[in-house]
């Protein structure tokens, strides 16, 4: 097996649907044995260990943490930081869950990780304009305390907007920032950056971006909507030892969607 996940540690936030619930497949075709999901309703698909985590709630985030780390738990070989809300939620909601908490999850477990392990974020197309916030970004990521940080998405209400593309501009910063840190570790970090996927998730995008956005991004990709399986098979990729000399990427699984826009090869969107 050219990917083999058997004895490993596994931790995936966000499974009970979507491309958490098909990575879980995929992990335990390829001999995964040691799955703990950490979400709000546990999943349907068969797991060893389930956390019930509000991704947006530091306290529930630290309990996580605290029972994965126990002494009497190995150490965690792979995480897959794949939770994450639409703007159909409050903003600062959003901003919580897809990337504050996601910093606090991988900041805690992240020392006591095994070398030679990985962490791979669910990111977005969506924020593949961080360069333009860049200065905005590293400002809100330096900031260490939970509450610091809520009082600074607030404070910054206009820029962030709904919360979606602004917080997935920062995971792909994130993840490039911490592909460092976790070389020292032994460790590498990378992204998955899905363009729309048919998941549960994808009418809440419909209603905040429109349908008119959402086809206009398909039709100019691949032609068809990604499947979570599309975006799995990419997430196991990343966390597998195929990618052993891959660190600090934002990948794009977007069926051409990026490479197109690139090249100039799309209609105008409303024409």
């Amino acid at each position: 097996m050219l990917v083999n996940f058997a004895g490993k540690r596994i931790v995936i936030t966000g499974a009970y649907s979507g491309i958490g619930a098909a990575l879980v497949e995929l992990l335990r075709q390829a001999g995964a044995d040691n799955i703990t999901v950490l979400d709000i309703k546990e999943p349907e698909t068969p797991i060893d260990a389930f956390i019930e985590t509000d991704m947006g709630n530091p306290v529930s985030i630290d309990n996580a943490v605290a029972t994965i780390t126990a002494d009497d738990k190995p150490p965690v070989d792979i995480l897959f930081n794949n939770a994450g809300v639409a703007a159909t939620m409050p903003a600062d909601v959003v901003m919580r869950i897809n990337m504050l908490g996601l910093k606090r999850l991988t900041e805690g477990l992240m020392p006591k990780m095994q070398s030679g392990g990985s962490i791979v974020n669910t990111a977005s197309v969506a924020g593949n304009r961080w360069a333009e916030h860049l200065i905005e970004i590293n400002a809100l990521l330096a900031i260490s305390s939970w509450d610091e940080g809520v009082a600074w998405v607030a404070d910054q209400a206009e820029l962030i907007a709904d919360g979606y593309f602004f917080s997935k501009e920062c995971v792909q910063v994130y993840t490039m920032q911490m592909a460092k840190a976790a070389t020292a570790q032994g460790l590498r970090m990378n992204s998955v950056c899905p363009s729309p996927v048919d998941t549960p998730l994808l009418p809440a995008f419909r209603e905040t971006m429109t349908d008119e956005r959402i086809d206009w991004a398909i039709e100019t990709g691949a032609g068809r909507v990604a499947t979570a399986e599309d975006q799995a098979k990419a997430l196991l990729f990343l966390a597998s030892d195929l990618a052993s000399y891959v660190n600090g990427v934002n990948l794009l699984v977007d069926g051409g969607y990026g490479s197109a826009l690139q090249m100039g090869q799309f209609t105008a969107l409303g024409s």
